[in-house]
């Protein structure tokens, strides 16, 4: 299994309003560092899993419709906590939008919200 990954940041607020998240239920603001991880079985025509520029460019366009929004009005947010966890699936679901899913096996996506606590979702593509 051949992998490529790059990182971007994305700076957001929202709030998570249930007693299991403490201080964190108030409005505040993250900063997360953005990794995405492309999984391809073979390497392409040109012996790379995905163009490094390509890949950034395709992750810098997701992560624009976040950079500094509140996800609490975001509309991909209606309804539903903006986790860590979920922050990450919603990435991986507009990335998997952008690139032609049939070149790979799937994408991982990581973000770090702090250098000691990451999540992540992984979206394998059939």
């Amino acid at each position: 299994m051949f992998q490529l990954t790059v990182r971007d940041h994305v700076m957001i607020a929202h709030s998570l309003p249930r007693p299991a998240f403490g201080p964190a239920q108030n409005l505040h603001g993250a900063t997360f560092v953005v990794e995405l991880t492309f999984r391809r079985e073979q390497l392409g025509p040109d012996s790379i899993v995905i163009d490094i520029g390509e890949a950034s460019s395709v992750l810098g366009a997701v992560l624009g419709d976040l950079n500094y929004r509140n996800l609490d009005e975001h509309p991909a947010f209606a309804g539903r906590l903006s986790t860590t966890e979920a922050v990450a699936q919603h990435i991986a679901e507009r990335v998997a939008e952008k690139i032609a899913t049939e070149h790979f096996v799937g994408i991982d996506v990581l973000l770090r919200e702090h250098p000691d606590a990451w999540a992540g979702y992984r979206l394998d593509f059939d």
